[in-house]
């Protein structure tokens, strides 16, 4: 399974030893799992990282950035796409052109019209409501 994860997730995994967002690294070990994000996501992670605890910059260095496959962005898709938010778009249009099975943000207002949808076969959930489906599903042992 493909996941990608957008800027919001990979600061809160960072910046918290706790919760989804850290979770998804945790299960992300499964080979099963590829946790892939975009150049533009990983420099707005460099760009905020003063903006967390002094540990944030460690974990995202050391554990989290190396489990990461990191993919130039993709502006343009080949089906229309209807999204008002210019700077989000092209987290959205990455995920898709990189096949991923589902987009994770925490970021409720940009996608709130997407969360918990399809987009062209590519699901969008917030990092707890996407463990919490898999663990309905029997995928996901927590």
């Amino acid at each position: 399974m493909k996941i990608f994860l957008d800027t919001s997730v990979l600061l809160a995994a960072a910046g918290s030893s706790s919760g989804a967002s850290r979770a998804i690294f945790d299960f992300g070990l499964d080979p099963r799992w590829e946790l892939v994000t975009s150049l533009y996501c990983v420099e707005e992670v460099n760009r905020n990282l003063g903006k967390l605890p002094g540990s944030a910059t460690g974990e995202w260095r050391a554990r989290l950035q190396p489990r990461l496959m990191i993919v130039r962005e993709t502006l343009v898709h080949d089906r229309p796409l209807l999204f008002i938010k210019t700077k989000d778009k092209p987290i959205l249009l990455t995920a898709l052109a990189e096949q991923c099975d589902v987009l994770l943000t925490l970021d409720r207002q940009d996608f709130l019209d997407f969360l918990d949808t399809s987009v062209y076969r590519l699901w969008v959930r917030t990092p707890a409501s996407f463990l919490a489906y898999e663990r309905d599903q029997g995928r996901l042992a927590i």
